[in-house]
């Protein structure tokens, strides 16, 4: 009996956050603790926002709906395509939960990154005017196609931040950051790749050296050196201005299919 009593106990003692439903798309049910594990994962995207919860919902709404039309295409990633995206991403532990949320994530976008490429990019046009554009805002985002290797860390407290020191090598930068107890993120990319915020942070970053905070995330440039692509610049540069002008149609499109969507809000806290 006394064991009965304990267990009630435990359970009413547990957070009710942890299975409040805050919305339903389509049917499916999305939970505070699912929220929570997308905002982390946000986070180590370096993605803040002032509003995260919101802007959570926001994205988990939009997988589903990303998700429910590409299976119209027949269109579905498998696991070892979303460990592997995952795995590059270089994500700390991760709970249950939160891997699921990250894994449903990732096959969302990997099944809308398809959809643009067969349905969106075919009907891209660029005109010259459109290079030229291209071109002068590359040149001044100097966004080349440099490979740059990088270390990232996220939800830097600042205490920890005044103490990260000039490191003598890339390996001693993320055993410096493991010391003080953060979870470095090693990653290589073109810097054309990056997102514009991170560009403006790193372009001019001296080799070696820890960029000030950019939304509780700092940076550090292991080395660059120029690609193959670098001398076809021109091709890259038109191939970039197609992707962006197919990103916009099909942002376009994920207006139209979420308005078709059955969301349901049950949390006043995420009503507009």
């Amino acid at each position: 009996m006394k064991k009965y009593i304990f267990a009630l106990l435990v359970l009413f003692c547990m957070p009710a956050y942890a299975t409040t439903v805050v919305a339903t798309i389509n049917g499916k049910t999305v939970t505070d603790a699912d929220i929570t594990a997308r905002t982390k994962l946000m986070s180590y995207q370096g993605k803040i926002s002032t509003d995260n919860r919101r802007v959570a919902l926001q994205n988990i709404i939009d997988d589903t709906v990303k998700l429910n039309y590409a299976a119209n295409f027949g269109i579905n990633p498998t696991d070892k395509d979303v460990d592997k995206e995952l795995k590059q991403m270089g994500l700390p532990q991760l709970s249950e939960n939160e891997k699921s949320v990250a894994r449903d994530a990732m096959r969302a976008h990997i099944a809308w990154q398809i959809i643009v490429a067969r349905t969106v990019l075919p009907m891209v046009e660029i005109s010259d005017s459109d290079i030229a554009a291209e071109k002068s805002q590359l040149a001044k985002e100097k966004g080349l196609p440099i490979e740059m290797t990088l270390v990232r860390l996220v939800d830097v407290p600042d205490y920890i931040i005044e103490k990260l020191e000039k490191p003598k090598n890339c390996d001693d930068a993320m055993r410096m950051a493991e010391n003080f107890g953060g979870a470095p993120q090693k990653f290589t990319a073109l810097q054309y790749e990056l997102s514009q915020e991170i560009r403006e942070t790193v372009s001019d970053l001296p080799l070696l050296t820890w960029s000030k905070p950019v939304n509780s995330s700092v940076f550090l440039v292991c080395n660059t050196k120029n690609t193959k692509e670098y001398g076809k610049l021109d091709k890259i540069i038109k191939q970039n201005a197609e992707y962006k002008q197919a990103m916009f149609m099909a942002d376009q499109q994920l207006k139209q299919l979420r308005r078709k969507a059955v969301v349901v809000i049950k949390d006043e806290r995420y009503k507009l």
